[in-house]
C-alpha cells in the first residue's frame, strides 16, 4: 500500500496551462461558473472600466471549491477510500468538506483554535471530521500532517499543490470568455495558488493582459519571498482579510508567480474596510476583506496607471465573520470621513449642551454617540468637556463642522 509520502513525492510540482484546461473539463459541473458582470458605479469611483468576478457566489462562499475539486477527483480509488485531511482557518475546509462529501470521500479538517464559530460549524454540517488544534494556522498544518501520516490520509494543502493552482487558474479561463478584451486583472494574493494560476492562463492565453497581485500590508509573505528570491516566513499582524494571512508564500506558487506577475501591490486595513464598505453600497455585495482587496488597491491609489482601462476584479471570497462586519462597515466610515470623533471643551452651566447640540445640528450632522467627562476635564471647574461621534457626509463635511465650532467659540480639544 503507497504511504502518504509515497503519493506526495509523486505529485507534480509544477502546473501549465494544459492542466489548467484540463482541470475545468474535470471539474465542469461541480463548480459554478460564477459571472463577471460589469460595475459602472465602480467604474465611476476609480476611473477605470471595472468587471467583478463573482466567486464568492460559490457554493461555500469563495474559489477554494475549484482547487479543492481538481485535487480531489485525482485521487485514486484507494485513497479516496481512506480519505483526505486538510488544514485551513476557514474556506479551504469548507470547500474541501462540501466536494468530499459530494464525491463520497472521507474528510478531516484542522482548524485553528480561534477559526470563527459559524464556520467551524459550516464544516461539520457538510460531513467534515472537524478537529481544533493549535492557535495558528501554521500549528494547525502541522497537526495535520502529523494526522496524515498517523491516519494514512492525503494531505491537501490549501496552495502549495499543484493540483490545486490547476483548479483555482480554471477561474482565468471562464473571464477570458465573459470578458475578452480586458486590460488587467487584479487577485488577491494569500499563498499565492489563485495568482499563479491566473497568471498562468494569461500569460499563455493573453499576455498583454496586465497582471496585478495585491496582498494586505500586514501579511505580505510574497513581497517578503521576491526581496528574499525565494519563499520565507514572515511575521504576520491581525488583518481584515485574514484568508490572505499566510505567512510563507507557497513554493509551487512561487516558481509560477516569478514569470506571469506584472506587478505586486500592498494595502492598508482602513483602505480594506473603506473596499468593504464600497462593495456593499455600491455592488450590494458582502465580501470578505480578502475578497474586497483588489478595490482597495484601487480605492489605496496604487492602480491608478490603470485609469482609462479594463480591469477584472477577483472578488474571491464573501465569508466574512458577521460578528465583525458592523466594526469593519464603522472603519469603514471612519476611513471615508463619514464618521468622526471629537473633544470639545464647553460650560458646565445649563444650556451648554444644548448650545453645542444646536451647532452640530445645523451644520447636518447627526450626533451619533456623545459624552460628558468631568472627572478629567482640567482644573477649570466650570467647563467639562464632551466627547463627540457624529456621522458626516464626508471630508469636506467634517471641515464644515470644525468650522462651525471655531465661529461659536466651541474650542475643540481633541480630534
Amino acid at each position: 500500500m503507497a504511504s502518504v509520502p509515497d503519493a506526495a513525492a509523486r505529485a507534480p510540482t509544477s502546473v501549465t496551462y494544459d492542466d489548467i484546461v484540463a482541470a475545468r473539463e474535470r471539474i465542469r459541473g461541480g463548480i459554478y461558473e460564477s459571472p463577471c458582470v460589469e460595475s459602472i458605479p465602480l467604474s465611476n469611483l476609480t476611473g477605470a472600466h471595472i468587471y467583478c468576478k463573482l466567486d464568492y457566489l460559490q457554493r461555500t462562499g469563495s474559489f477554494k471549491e475549484r482547487g479543492a475539486r481538481n485535487a480531489l477527483l485525482q485521487l485514486d480509488a484507494a485513497h479516496r477510500a481512506r480519505g483526505v485531511i486538510a488544514a485551513s482557518a476557514g474556506n479551504h475546509a469548507q470547500g474541501i468538506a462540501y466536494h468530499a462529501g459530494l464525491l463520497g470521500i472521507p474528510a478531516t479538517v484542522v482548524m485553528p483554535r480561534f477559526a470563527a464559530l459559524v464556520k467551524v460549524a459550516n464544516c461539520r454540517a457538510l460531513g467534515a471530521d472537524v478537529v481544533l488544534h493549535g492557535a495558528d494556522l501554521g500549528e494547525a498544518r502541522v497537526e495535520a500532517e502529523r494526522l496524515a501520516t498517523a491516519r494514512n490520509l492525503t494531505f491537501i494543502h490549501p496552495f502549495d499543490n499543484a493540483h490545486v493552482v490547476a483548479g483555482q487558474g480554471t477561474l482565468a479561463l471562464e473571464v477570458l470568455e465573459q470578458a475578452p478584451d480586458l486590460d488587467a486583472i487584479v487577485v488577491p494574493v494569500g499563498g499565492g495558488g489563485l495568482l499563479a494560476g491566473i497568471g498562468t492562463v494569461m500569460k499563455a492565453r493573453k499576455p498583454d493582459v496586465h497582471v496585478v497581485g495585491v496582498e494586505p500590508e500586514r501579511a505580505a509573505s510574497l513581497v517578503a519571498a521576491r526581496a528574499n528570491g525565494a519563499p520565507v516566513d514572515i511575521k504576520l499582524a491581525p488583518t481584515l482579510a485574514d484568508g490572505l494571512a499566510v505567512p510563507r508564500t507557497g513554493t509551487i506558487p512561487f516558481a509560477i508567480l516569478e514569470r506571469v506577475v506584472d506587478e505586486l501591490v500592498t494595502v492598508d486595513e482602513a483602505t480594506i474596510a473603506l473596499a468593504i464598505l464600497r462593495l456593499i453600497e455600491l455592488e450590494k455585495s458582502v465580501v470578505e476583506g480578502a475578497g474586497a482587496a483588489p478595490l482597495a488597491a484601487f480605492l489605496g491609489g496604487k492602480l491608478d496607471r490603470l485609469k482609462g482601462r479594463k480591469a477584472v476584479l477577483v472578488l474571491c471570497g464573501g465569508n466574512i465573520d458577521l460578528t465583525m462586519l458592523d466594526r469593519v462597515i464603522e472603519v469603514g466610515l471612519v476611513a471615508d470621513g463619514r464618521m468622526c470623533r471629537f473633544t470639545v471643551s464647553i460650560s458646565d452651566r445649563p444650556g451648554g449642551l444644548a448650545r453645542l447640540a444646536e451647532v452640530i445640528a445645523a451644520t447636518g450632522a447627526s450626533v451619533r454617540e456623545i459624552v460628558h467627562d468631568r472627572t478629567f476635564a482640567g482644573s477649570d471647574l466650570s467647563e467639562v468637556r464632551v466627547v463627540c461621534v457624529v456621522e458626516t457626509t464626508g471630508r469636506d463635511h467634517i471641515a464644515l463642522l470644525d468650522k462651525a465650532l471655531a465661529e461659536a467659540n466651541i474650542r475643540v480639544v481633541a480630534a
